[in-house]
């Protein structure tokens, strides 16, 4: 059997801009998705704890350093600068390779600072 397990996990972002007249996606500062293992044009989900909305979409490297998170065309009616999200990405893993499998989990601040990056599950105090 196969099982789709998250893999790699931005928690709380801040987004600092929203862009309707691009075509789509989700940019993100590069230097986040390499530390979440998410790789550039990966399938993500996007929940937007502010406002409760869900969304599909891809993540475009942004440049490295600029903390960038930018919700691109018609994405960007999904949030609002400063809305806070979490970004996850999935994989497909065997039952054997579940097996105490653990996701990459990079939380931020608001200012988008890195304030953790683990293996595993994310406090609920953070």
């Amino acid at each position: 059997m196969q099982l789709q397990l998250i893999k790699g996990k931005i928690h709380r972002a801040r987004l600092t801009h929203c862009d309707l007249d691009y075509e789509g996606s989700l940019e993100i500062d590069i230097d986040y998705l390499k530390k979440a293992e998410i790789l550039p044009y990966e399938k993500i989900l996007v929940v937007n704890a502010t406002n409760g909305e869900r969304l599909e979409t891809y993540a475009i490297p942004g440049e490295a350093g600029s903390r960038v998170f930018r919700l691109n065309g018609a994405a960007a009616h999904k949030g609002n600068v400063g809305d806070i999200v979490t970004i996850m990405a999935f994989g497909i893993l065997d039952e054997k390779e579940a097996q105490g499998f653990q996701p990459k989990v990079v939380v931020l601040n608001e200012k988008n600072d890195v304030i953790a990056v683990r293996r595993g599950r994310t406090p609920i105090a953070e």
